[in-house]
């Protein structure tokens, strides 16, 4: 009983997502009691999808929550008490920002308020993490052509745009209240996990059910965007090293190398042997209004304070979402 009483708490936002599933299975690994919030919504199933055999094994206990509704949020953080928060639950996807900004704007800047005002107010020993995003520098970046913790920010979406503001409440909190919160600027994070609406996803699933006869076209809008993509499993490792600090600090976590839509276009078919000319088209309505051009991210102070590592190539990661999608399919 006081092995388990020694356990340190974990509460996961999001606990359906992409991040949250790859980090409750790492913390579980390391001894962590971890909780997550989920959002009610009309298909129980598609609740827990990506966390269904820890959820089954009560691996992860689940509250619902919203974060529109501070109330709830309070709820959870009251009675859980936890050591350590990781604020992963957000609207986020951009394109969809843009059809939806002020819900985008609610539920990322206001729901991260709330979750700062609940710590604040009921669980002051909590150490916070936010999930910040690279989408917040927009099209700026510095001299060398990378962007860091210090280059400055203009986001162009609406979902960028709440980032910032989530981004500065933290810093506000911080300085203002002495708690422990810090933001992971994550650059673009893939994995078979990742939703379909997604560009990485997107691409793998639709030239896997192309070569399998299932499909006959990939729709796509900007191909000349250009991002730094990373596998979310690496991530989430730099996630708990922030938490593990004496001080909370701001860390870019990225790969460091940029590539562009047609170059994740051609890696992939290239893997299935399709010409990709024969089936890519470009379409108006996934266009933004806006563009982000260029991503690349600096992330030498998270690998020289924190000891943070990438694991996985660029190459790894997408043969891995292959792989996964092909044996799905």
């Amino acid at each position: 009983m006081k092995q388990q009483e020694n356990k340190k708490k974990a509460l996961l936002t999001g606990a359906n997502g992409q991040d949250s599933s790859y980090l409750a299975e790492f913390l579980l690994e390391k001894g962590y009691e971890v909780y997550g919030t989920i959002r009610r919504n009309s298909v129980p199933e598609s609740q827990t999808t990506r966390i269904e055999e820890l959820h089954t094994k009560n691996l992860i206990k689940l509250h619902y929550a919203d974060l529109t509704d501070p109330i709830s949020i309070e709820s959870v953080i009251n009675e859980i008490q936890p050591d350590e928060i990781y604020h992963l639950a957000a609207q986020s996807h951009v394109q969809i920002s843009f059809d939806l900004p002020k819900y985008t704007l609610d539920v990322n800047a206001g729901g991260t308020l709330a979750v700062l005002e609940a710590v604040r107010k009921f669980s002051p020993h909590s150490k916070v993490y936010h999930a910040a995003t690279s989408e917040m520098f927009g099209n700026k970046y510095d001299d060398d052509f990378s962007q860091r913790e210090t280059t400055p920010m203009v986001p162009v979406s609406p979902y960028g745009c709440s980032k910032l503001y989530a981004h500065t409440l933290c810093h506000n909190y911080r300085n203002s209240y002495n708690m422990f919160v810090c933001s992971g600027i994550l650059f673009n994070h893939e994995s078979p996990r990742r939703g379909i609406n997604f560009v990485t996803n997107k691409v793998v699933l639709e030239a896997v059910k192309i070569k399998k006869g299932l499909s006959n076209k990939l729709s796509l809008g900007n191909l000349d965007a250009k991002r730094d993509w990373g596998h979310a499993k690496d991530y989430v490792v730099g996630m708990w090293l922030m938490l593990q600090q004496e001080k909370p600090e701001d860390f870019v976590l990225a790969t460091g190398v940029s590539r562009s839509v047609k170059d994740l276009v051609d890696y992939v078919f290239s893997k299935l042997e399709l010409d990709p000319q024969k089936y890519v088209v470009c379409e108006e309505k996934y266009m933004r209004p806006e563009e982000l051009h260029y991503l690349k991210g600096d992330s030498s102070k998270a690998r020289e304070k924190l000891g943070w590592e990438i694991t996985y190539t660029f190459e790894s990661m997408i043969d891995e979402m292959i792989d996964y999608w092909m044996n799905k399919m």
